[in-house]
């Protein structure tokens, strides 16, 4: 890639990154009401992202071979009874990964 090619590719980066940044406050200004359709993909979407993510990262777990998917089941149980107890989103995930983490380095 030359060296034009290279600057036009970051400053689209960086026009596409403050388009990104600005357009949520050029579309829902303070002096508006926020849609219905937003405030439902505010409330639908963190669950969905969850289970997203459960399902690409189990997708090639096999129950029939080495360590039986017990590191992710106990990852996923300490994730839920983390998020069950302090119910914080970021918590959770971080406590159940490092779990996860320390089970596949030093136990299986």
């Amino acid at each position: 890639m030359s060296f034009k090619h290279q600057l036009i590719t970051v400053g689209l980066i960086i026009l596409a990154t403050v388009i990104m940044r600005f357009l949520p406050f050029v579309l829902f200004p303070d002096n508006k009401p926020t849609p219905r359709f937003i405030h439902y993909l505010g409330i639908v979407l963190p669950g969905a992202v969850f289970g997203l993510l459960m399902v690409y990262a189990l997708k090639g777990v096999s129950i029939l071979g080495g360590s039986h998917g017990l590191p992710e089941l106990i990852g996923i149980a300490v994730t839920a009874a983390v998020h069950l107890w302090k119910k914080q989103m970021l918590l959770s995930i971080s406590a159940g990964t490092v779990c996860y983490m320390l089970l596949v380095q030093f136990v299986f």
